[in-house]
């Protein structure tokens, strides 16, 4: 038989070892309790860098204290400071632009056409365009002073034209920016040019430019314009004499007749005539019906005269 001594040892043991199963059983519960409260959060900046912390906090702001986080004057916050961190295990600092930044929880049910409409679409494209080149219209004046003056246009103008390389931005299909690359020149411009020059009239005998040095002064300073023409003559027969298209009589070694492109009172100097009266300086008084813009008539005096000069090519400089 055992003594009361050891029933009572014996009872003592096993009331000690309770105890310290059910403290076992409370530390593994708290434990297991303590788990439960704890998140883990990750923390993104604006800069991309992120971090990953443990907390037992559950607001936004409490987790950025906690961690010695502080947001500055041109940072946001996603989500808000009051928010309670839940289902979403991120918070995310980003720069304040002209768009917030949208974060979609993992509990929030969002539009995909509400998410895309956050975004702009950018789009880049070279392109290529042809330009013309407008031309310029130049006038040279050649008229004396105090003279009635005509307009003539020597040369007629035409636009040039150039190629541009662009490159182009597009935002949402609406373009925002262009920026020339290259340029090409493709045709140069021809100028217009019209020259001023002083207006001759010959309408009768009493309107002539009776010497080669007077007609060289009407047009001292213009510039001609130099070209080879078939050269004839033409006469009428004594007692008459021929009255020219512009009414006046026609003058030997003076009166020319020249096409339509021709205007009445053009001055025109022919070196080949340089020794004859007139040193080679006539006026364009008449029309011929076989006359054309390559042509010119010169009248003299018989028709011998006119046989033994025939028909030549002979350079011509026109003073329009």
């Amino acid at each position: 038989m055992k003594s009361d001594d050891g029933l009572s040892s014996m009872k003592i043991i096993r009331r000690i070892l309770a105890v310290f199963i059910l403290l076992a059983i409370i530390l593994v519960a708290s434990v297991f309790a303590s788990k439960n409260d704890l998140n883990y959060i990750t923390i993104k900046f604006s800069d991309d860098t992120q971090i990953s912390v443990v907390t037992t906090k559950i607001t936004v702001k409490d987790i950025l204290e906690e961690n010695n986080i502080v947001l500055l004057a041109d940072e946001q916050v996603v989500p808000s400071l009051d928010s309670v961190i839940n289902a979403s295990k991120t918070i995310e600092i980003s720069k304040i632009t002209d768009k917030p930044v949208v974060v979609a929880e993992e509990e929030t049910n969002v539009a995909t056409e509400q998410i895309l409409g956050n975004y702009v679409t950018v789009k880049e494209m070279i392109i290529t365009e042809q330009v013309e080149i407008p031309f310029e219209t130049v006038t040279k004046d050649v008229s004396q002073s105090g003279t009635e003056t005509q307009d003539q246009v020597i040369q007629e103008g035409e636009n040039g034209l150039k190629e541009i390389k662009y490159k182009v931005r597009y935002e949402d299909d609406v373009e925002v920016n262009r920026t020339v690359i290259e340029e090409t020149i493709l045709k140069e411009p021809v100028d217009k040019i019209i020259q001023i020059s002083t207006k001759i009239v010959s309408r009768s005998n009493s309107y002539r430019v009776s010497s080669a040095v007077s007609l060289s002064s009407v047009v001292e300073g213009a510039t001609p314009t130099v070209t080879t023409l078939n050269v004839s003559a033409y006469t009428s027969a004594p007692p008459w004499y021929s009255t020219t298209a512009t009414g006046a009589r026609a003058s030997s070694w003076y009166t020319v007749a020249a096409g339509p492109g021709v205007p009445f009172g053009t001055v025109i100097y022919i070196p080949y005539f340089a020794s004859q009266p007139n040193g080679g300086w006539f006026v364009v008084e008449d029309r011929g019906g076989a006359i054309t813009n390559s042509k010119l008539d010169v009248y003299m005096d018989t028709e011998a005269e006119c046989t033994v000069f025939g028909r030549r090519n002979l350079e011509c400089y026109i003073y329009y």
